[in-house]
């Protein structure tokens, strides 16, 4: 007989869990642990087992995420129009959400099951029963009601969406968000001179002038002592790029860095840009078996166009991955064009999603999510000379 549990510490888990994560780190108990000692002060995390008579053979994270308009909108230079909109919106998605996946990185890290004791159909059947189970719950235990369900991220060739008529008959609508953006490893990019030789004239200028502009700069890993010494620092570092995106779930707690450090131990890496021994700049990495993902960054804003921080950061990521034989750079989303002009690819991703008001429209929350996450046009650059890819 199939049936789920759930769970709202890492430490009820069964003992099988970490052995059905071992392919993905951010399913992984280490990764877990670190986010529950320092979640966002606006995020309850659940934790979904489903069972096969006794035996484990799927997982999900789900998050309670209890969103208002400050926590949402912190850029408030904005003008009467905009922020007549913003207010519009978030008289709609204020509230609570239930969301199946991670939210603190792009890309598919909320479920699991083995195809080979489950269908999707049974797998996905169960979560909707716990979906139902929490929705119940978090209305009697704090009176709250949920306002919006979304399953959260998706690549175009991702199994998840052979099960339409599930979304369909559940109301979910799918949303085209922005891209993930990848770098894929070439074979022949055995160190970082190979990946810098493969750049067309125009870009490896580009690499050098940064480089010069970043020659008064020392970047270092930081170990375990040092992140929690510094915390405070490398919080207002994070905060100064995490408030200038606008838009925000979420915000770090301040021992967000320590304690992924302290969990993750070396699959954690933490490396900050010194300027005349003054951290200045940071930027973290999480080594998912072959695949190396690019996590949270931060900055001295006024620092950072004198001295290409951000792109450097990229390329120093890029170098990292090669060094270290990852097949994949995964650099998440957002500032696309510059992402691209290091050779990482945009690579489409969906999210479903409804709200529970029946009233509210889905084509109305489909529209918030655009302005939300908004499709943006940029061009994308090709940084690379033509025999290199």
């Amino acid at each position: 007989m199939i049936h789920y549990n759930i769970y709202n510490t890492v430490n009820k888990l069964p003992n099988s869990w970490d052995a059905l994560a071992e392919h993905d780190i951010f399913l992984n108990t280490a990764f877990l642990k670190g986010l529950e000692r320092s979640l966002p002060s606006n995020i309850t995390s659940y934790y979904l087992g489903v069972f096969k008579a006794e035996k484990l053979v799927g997982i999900a994270i789900i998050k309670r995420v209890e969103m208002y308009a400050d926590d949402i909108f912190r850029n408030h230079k904005n003008s009467i129009i905009k922020q007549l909109a913003k207010q519009l919106v978030s008289k709609i998605i204020r509230g609570n959400a239930l969301i199946v996946g991670s939210l603190m990185h792009t890309g598919q890290h909320g479920i699991y099951f083995n195809a080979l004791e489950i269908s999707q159909s049974e797998f996905l059947n169960q979560l909707k029963k716990a979906l139902q189970h929490l929705r119940a719950k978090i209305k009697s235990d704090f009176n709250k009601k949920i306002r919006i369900i979304a399953f959260k991220d998706y690549f175009e060739n991702d199994a998840i969406h052979n099960s339409a008529e599930f979304f369909k008959t559940n109301n979910l609508y799918k949303v085209q968000v922005q891209p993930n953006m990848v770098l894929s490893v070439l074979d022949g990019w055995k160190t970082p001179e190979d990946y810098v030789l493969s750049f067309n004239k125009k870009y490896k200028r580009r690499y050098k002038t940064a480089r010069k502009k970043a020659s008064s700069l020392k970047c270092k890993a930081l170990n375990e002592a040092y992140i929690k010494a510094h915390s405070e620092t490398l919080f207002e570092l994070y905060e100064t790029v995490s408030d200038h995106a606008g838009v925000n779930s979420f915000k770090l707690h301040k021992s967000h860095f320590y304690n992924l450090k302290l969990s993750l131990g070396e699959k954690f890496k933490v490396f900050g840009f010194f300027l005349n021994e003054q951290l200045v700049g940071f930027y973290t990495l999480i080594l998912n078996n072959d695949i190396l993902e690019t996590y949270f960054l931060g900055y001295n804003k006024s620092l950072q166009r004198k001295h290409q921080m951000y792109l450097n950061m990229l390329y120093n990521m890029a170098f990292y991955g090669i060094e270290n034989s990852f097949k994949t750079i995964v650099y998440a989303r957002t500032a696309m064009e510059i992402k691209s002009s290091i050779g990482a690819k945009p690579k489409t991703m969906y999210v479903y999603l409804k709200h529970t008001n029946s009233f509210i429209a889905n084509t109305v929350l489909k529209c918030i999510v655009k302005y939300m996450n908004p499709i943006r046009k940029w061009e994308e650059r090709h940084p690379f000379k033509p025999d290199s890819t």
